[in-house]
């Protein structure tokens, strides 16, 4: 079995037509088939059907293409962890985040990390909180700033870099809107903009309401922080995100307050597998992370944003 062999077959298996492999390839069409066929015959089996110009796999087919796809993988990251053992300081960096991090902490942790290693490269990757959690331990990627960090995951290892409180997100002509603060009992009777059940953050604050003997209802749901934003800002109804969700600018239609009894909070961290080791530049942005975050300030609050 050839790598060549491998490649071609995982082209043709994603396309599903052998002629549209081969012009992604830059080789002729008799040339895939004759590398699949001599992959079929070495293994014995058919692994794809023939429907007229296109083909499916079959069932052994999906199987080989699952084992084909994580070999591949690995092959990758050998190449990659040689590349930077030979120079550490011009590899690669794949780090995961979720859509709260995306707009204020990702843009300043990398850009400080590349004032110290101007040649290292980044994939930056978004995704919600179970996907990223999943990606590091299918080893998609080694690298993830999420929150909260998980706590009974064994094949996840967690470094918490800060923690930060959960604000209020109101109209600008809510009845609360002119407080210095608000109790999360206050808000009982509102309706709420959250992301939609599964993610994490509405977990965080459905948890917190049901805490105080209420369930909050819920008027509009988004995976998307700037569309939760305007539905608040056109009177929609009110949200509770992290302090770090928030933009430097919010529209004149939108107030902020913090929430108390219960003060709101979540961990925010980093996560690595614990069965793997990093590669070199990885591992380099790991300890940057761990002994260097304090110089950006989150700890301390939107002041420092």
């Amino acid at each position: 079995m050839e790598l060549r062999q491998i490649q071609y077959f995982i082209e043709v298996a994603k396309l599903e037509h052998v002629t549209e492999a081969s012009y992604v390839l830059h080789v002729s069409q008799s040339a895939v088939s004759r590398q699949i066929f001599k992959l079929e015959s070495e293994l014995g089996v058919n692994l794809f059907i023939h429907e007229g110009r296109k083909v499916k796999l079959t069932p052994i087919g999906r199987l080989f293409l699952a084992h084909m796809e994580q070999l591949m993988k690995v092959i990758e990251n050998a190449q990659q962890e040689i590349n930077e053992y030979l120079d550490p300081e011009r590899g690669t960096v794949r780090i995961g985040f979720p859509s709260s991090l995306a707009a204020q902490m990702i843009p300043k942790v990398v850009s400080a990390f590349r004032e110290r290693y101007p040649a290292v490269h980044f994939q930056l990757q978004h995704g919600s909180y179970k996907e990223l959690v999943e990606s590091v331990v299918k080893g998609d990627m080694n690298l993830a700033i999420i929150g909260p960090v998980p706590q009974h995951e064994p094949l996840i290892k967690s470094e918490v870099l800060f923690q930060e409180k959960f604000v209020a997100m109101l109209p600008a002509d809510h009845r609360l809107a002119d407080r210095n603060a608000v109790r999360l009992s206050e808000l009982k009777d509102d309706y709420f903009v959250l992301f939609p059940e599964g993610f994490i953050l509405r977990e965080i604050v459905v948890d917190a309401c049901s805490d105080l003997g209420f369930k909050p209802k819920v008027a509009f749901e988004g995976d998307d922080l700037d569309a939760i934003k305007g539905l608040v800002g056109a009177g929609m109804g009110l949200t509770v995100l992290p302090e770090i969700a928030l933009n430097e600018h919010l529209a004149s239609t939108i107030m902020t307050l913090p929430v108390i009894e219960p003060v709101v909070t979540r961990d925010v961290g980093v996560i690595i597998p614990a069965n793997r080791e990093l590669p070199p530049t990885e591992k380099l942005f790991y300890e940057f992370l761990k002994n260097e975050f304090g110089m950006f300030g989150f700890e301390e609050g939107l002041e420092l944003l």
